[in-house]
């Protein structure tokens, strides 16, 4: 039976291995420190955090997010460490919240490695705090415990470190921020949440909430440990799953509120006060119930959603998230095994009398055997799971609209200029390596949120195989025309301009499609003067945007103002940049995106390397995308390495050219 605690409250541990699984309504830090009997931390090397994730029986995520699991072994620890705390912080530097009264309460649950909880504790009475010491595992008399701790502190990571008595706390703070930063530029955002959709056990991260924001999110709750497809619900054996709010869901549906008055200068609302308040629709009829101890056939859109549109971009963020979880499981499942059987293994070696004869030989083999068993049935476990999710995207995949499908699908040859911008788009697919037959669209919300870096330095591709970095270049530029054809493509006529970079003209071949059919704003920019001209435009636009918005005079704009999104592609950088070129560059890829001006780079950073770390803010704000397939994007529930794939077009195939007629004959009829 759980132990549910509160704030002091302590309960007894029965085993040494560990799991504190962490879930919170905005992505957190996540550090786990070892103490002495009197709670100090020694030094840097008893923090486990996401610059040095893992310490002597400790192992955290690599980067923020809103779900963590953190691995502790308590036999693996060192024996003057009597306390183990885990750390909570909201990350700095960014445009999330800064305090915890902004965000849920978050939960924290202490489990075993089979997945049954131990004890629980809801993190309440936080405020102006931005760091929290959630619980500890402490030792007395050679037991261990946990107590729920709770205890908060203002002044960030480093004032608690302080407080723990680490000398060097403000500079591993600063260690800390730096990392998650970096870790910012390879992660994949976690969509917004949605509601529980039918019998499946998904949980989605929620959204973070702004500085001081004042809405509440969903009560997080423990992590499912089963298979999302093994029957068992997140609130255990017989317990419905927790329905979360869908965003802007009133706890009475049936309820009508009118709209408040609109603050002077701000904006109003025109949205049916009704559908402010209700829960969304419910799915399409789905397939008919399977038979018992049968999984569910899966159906497209069988998510929860205003529109099929939604109800897709659910599903397939549904299932990218289940196969995290079923893979964390599995890996988790072989990891014990192993520990496991290398514990017997040891205890056998440290007994003399066990090392020679039978009884030597016949432990081992009984060790080996059930280490086969556990990863046996571990694996046995994902294969059910992959099965059932291989047959999801089997149907997923060919009713994607043309936002979200391959260049292959054909979608795209019944293409037309739509009307209504979409949800998102795909820019490539994702898959680990547990479960490579099955390929997850990595969908991205629109309008872009952050810049994207085709990466043209030349690297090793995940299967092995190496590209030279002429090679490199020419694919890299591909990708790029690929993904900015996507975005024309599903913006309607008008509604978005691409302006394109080339100082020296090495990008002619693959920007010809763009080129030739007449969908650019102007032929790409040559030289430094060419440079400076687009990006003094682009510049003078966002700053001129940005002024009539703050001062609330958006309609004062200049008469014939394109008010249209920008896309910048900018090739060869630092090619024809000067540091007047540079600081631009950085002011748009920093303040750009929120006032309709959008970047994508293709360039080797190792190129731009004389900059020093003056480009590092850069790199670290764009979505850092390859034109080959490479392992190095994280999800935003347990953190795993997935190989990201390019949407490019077959070889030999004309949809991208019929896909770029249309658009440029309606941007002709348009202006």
């Amino acid at each position: 039976m759980t132990a549910e605690l509160v704030r002091g409250q302590n309960h007894p541990l029965s085993q040494a291995r560990l799991e504190i699984r962490i879930s919170a309504g905005t992505p957190i830090v996540a550090v786990a420190a070892l103490g002495d009997e009197n709670g100090r931390i020694h030094g840097v090397e008893w923090v486990a955090h996401p610059g040095a994730p893992t310490q002597p029986g400790l192992e955290v995520s690599r980067q923020a997010a809103a779900d963590h699991r953190l691995a502790v072994d308590l036999d693996a620890v060192p024996e003057a460490v009597h306390r183990v705390s885990v750390l909570l912080a909201l990350p700095v530097g960014g445009t999330g919240p800064v305090r915890f009264g902004a965000v849920a309460a978050p939960f924290v649950a202490v489990t075993g490695l089979g997945g049954d909880e131990v004890a629980s504790y809801t993190i309440t009475g936080l405020e102006a705090e931005s760091a929290v010491v959630a619980l500890e595992l402490y030792r007395r008399q050679d037991a261990w415990k946990v107590r729920a701790v709770g205890q908060g502190y203002a002044g960030g990571l480093a004032e608690l470190l302080t407080d723990q008595g680490l000398p060097q706390a403000h500079q591993l703070a600063g260690t800390v921020n730096d990392a998650v930063a970096q870790g910012l530029a390879r992660s994949v955002q976690a969509p917004p949440p949605r509601t529980a959709d039918g019998d499946r056990s998904r949980q989605t991260a929620a959204p973070a909430l702004g500085p001081d924001q004042g809405g509440t999110a969903p009560q997080p709750g423990p992590v499912p440990p089963v298979s999302p497809y093994g029957g068992q619900t997140p609130g255990g054996p017989g317990q419905p799953a927790p329905q979360q709010p869908y965003p802007g869901a009133a706890p009475d549906p049936s309820a009508v509120t009118q709209p408040s008055a609109p603050m002077a200068g701000g904006p109003i609302d025109y949205s049916h006060p009704r559908r402010q308040n209700a829960a969304p629709p419910p799915p399409p009829p789905t397939a008919p119930p399977a038979a018992p101890g049968q999984p569910a056939q899966p159906v497209a859109g069988d998510a929860t959603g205003w529109s099929m549109e939604e109800r897709l971009y659910n599903q397939v963020w549904g299932m990218f998230e289940d196969l995290a979880r079923t893979t964390a499981a599995y890996r988790s499942a072989v990891d014990f095994a192993e520990s496991r059987m290398d514990k017997e293994l040891e205890q056998v070696l440290s007994d003399p009398r066990s090392r020679i004869g039978g009884q030597g030989d016949a432990a081992r083999e009984a060790a080996r055997a059930r280490h086969t068993q556990l990863v046996t049935q571990a694996r046995e476990a994902l294969d059910r799971d992959l099965t059932q999710l291989a047959a999801e995207a089997d149907v997923v995949e060919p009713a994607l609209p043309p936002a979200y499908a391959r260049w292959d699908n054909p979608a795209w040859h019944a293409y037309r200029v739509p009307m209504e911008i979409p949800m998102a788009l795909r820019l490539g697919d994702l898959h680990l390596p547990e479960a490579d037959r099955i390929r997850i669209p990595m969908l991205v919300r629109l309008p872009l949120e952050r810049g994207l870096w085709i990466d043209s330095g030349a690297a090793g591709a995940s299967d092995g195989s190496f590209t030279d970095s002429h090679a490199m270049s020419r694919l890299a530029m591909e990708t790029a025309v690929a993904h900015a054809a996507r975005l024309l493509a599903v913006y309607p006529a008008g509604e978005f301009t691409v302006h394109v970079i080339d100082p020296a003209g090495s990008g002619a071949q693959p920007l010809a499609p763009l080129v030739q059919t007449g969908v650019l704003a102007a032929p790409p920019a040559l030289g430094a003067a060419g440079v400076a001209d687009v990006l003094g435009r682009l510049t003078q636009r966002v700053d001129l945007v940005q002024m009539a918005v703050r001062g609330g005079a958006a309609d004062s704009l200049p008469p014939g103002f394109d008010t249209s999104q920008q896309l910048l592609i900018v090739n060869d950088f630092p090619h024809g940049f000067d540091d007047r070129a540079v600081n631009q560059l950085r002011y748009l890829a920093d303040e750009g995106p929120a006032f309709g001006v959008h970047l994508m780079m293709v360039a080797d950073r190792e190129e731009s390397s004389g900059y020093g770390p003056l480009l590092d803010p850069l790199w670290r704000s764009l979505l850092r995308l390859t034109p080959v397939a490479d392992d190095h994007l994280a999800d935003p529930w347990v953190g795993h390495a997935w190989t990201y794939e390019p949407s490019l077009v077959p070889p030999g195939s004309q949809v991208l050219q019929q896909v770029l007629t249309q658009v440029a004959a309606a941007r002709t009829k348009f202006m």
